[in-house]
């Protein structure tokens, strides 16, 4: 059938590859008129089925960027990300291959080489990017659109967790308990995952009566970099509990309460965001907020596809909802 023909038995065929016969099946350039000629004969031959000039199932070569801060750790959110991201493409057919971007390119605006080779029909920014990296990324002549970022001034299509209402969700939890002092542990503005976080946190608090003052939020980095906690030292007397915007976040602020001699949740309750799961050296399961990490690849995958298929197509923003996960780093106030 013509099902159990792929691209990659035509490239073998003819001795080319699976980006050249993908480009000669949809007639994009790179491809001269000859070469395009016996990728079309051969794959009616070998039972591909070709309709008008296209392959009737379409398979992608699809870029997936993201910056060298985000993987820095070997292991991070964005590795467990993009594998989800790679099993999906490869599900529907098509190709996903990473560029790590280098933060002097990121800095320059240097287009991604898959992109300056002519080997990608889409590209997936993978978390957030300075705007200007964004607007060059948008001028190429590739389909574009963006996973676990957004940018209002910008309008790509763009898959994202539901940091809004499921900080909100944590925060609320945490009210429910008797918590009053309440604290939110991140750098507004660094990234519009941690500025949407913090906003959930303030209308959980705001439906409570509770006041959000500026002195109720500690930042966490001093931008979208590595990150770099300093809690206050009447920490104590100021909270009696801190809600994270990200699980490395809450491992860090853990470590820092160990170390002032402080329990959690016995002195201090805290909260996390991601259930990226990190080695428990602490010895205590953290209470998070469940990213569905694979629906929000899966949804990625299919919208750089709708992209590719339809380039006029209305912006598509997709916000994937997830769940509190109980752990034993959060306790009720004891009135």
């Amino acid at each position: 059938m013509a099902k159990s023909v792929r691209m990659a038995d035509i490239a073998g065929k003819l001795g080319v590859s699976v980006v050249t016969v993908s480009k000669g099946l949809r007639g994009k350039d790179g491809v001269s008129e000859e070469l395009r000629a016996q990728i079309l004969h051969t794959a009616e031959e070998m039972g591909y089925e070709v309709r008008g000039g296209r392959e009737d199932t379409n398979s992608y070569v699809i870029g997936i960027v993201t910056s060298s801060r985000y993987l820095e750790r070997g292991s991070s959110f964005y590795w467990s990300l993009y594998e989800r991201l790679l099993t999906h493409l490869s599900a529907g057919g098509d190709f996903g291959f990473l560029e790590v971007v280098s933060p002097e390119d990121e800095e320059g605006c240097v287009p991604p080489r898959i992109v300056q080779e002519g080997r990608a029909d889409g590209i997936i920014m993978m978390g957030p990017m300075p705007a200007d990296y964004i607007r060059m990324l948008d001028r190429l002549p590739v389909p574009f659109t963006m996973l676990d970022t957004y940018d209002t001034s910008l309008p790509f299509d763009t898959v994202i967790s539901d940091g809004y209402f499921g900080m909100s969700a944590m925060t609320e939890h945490l009210i429910e308990l008797g918590h009053r002092r309440i604290m939110y542990v991140g750098t507004v503005g660094a990234t519009s995952s941690i500025t949407d976080r913090y906003f959930g946190y303030c209308r959980a608090m705001t439906e409570a009566g509770l006041t959000v003052t500026p002195d109720m939020v500690i930042p966490d980095r001093k931008d979208s970099s590595a990150l770099d906690v300093h809690l206050p030292k009447d920490i104590a007397q100021r909270a009696t509990a801190l809600v994270c915007n990200c699980d490395l976040t809450a491992y860090q602020v853990l470590h820092q309460l160990t170390a002032m001699g402080l329990r959690v949740p016995e002195d201090i309750s805290l909260v996390g965001f991601d259930n990226y799961a990190l080695p428990d050296v602490a010895g205590i399961r953290l209470t998070t907020y469940d990213v569905d990490q694979d629906s929000m690849a899966k949804a990625s995958a299919q919208q750089v596809r709708d992209r590719i298929r339809d380039p006029l197509a209305k912006r598509d923003v997709r916000t994937i909802v997830g769940g509190p996960i109980q752990g034993e780093s959060v306790r009720p106030i004891v009135r």
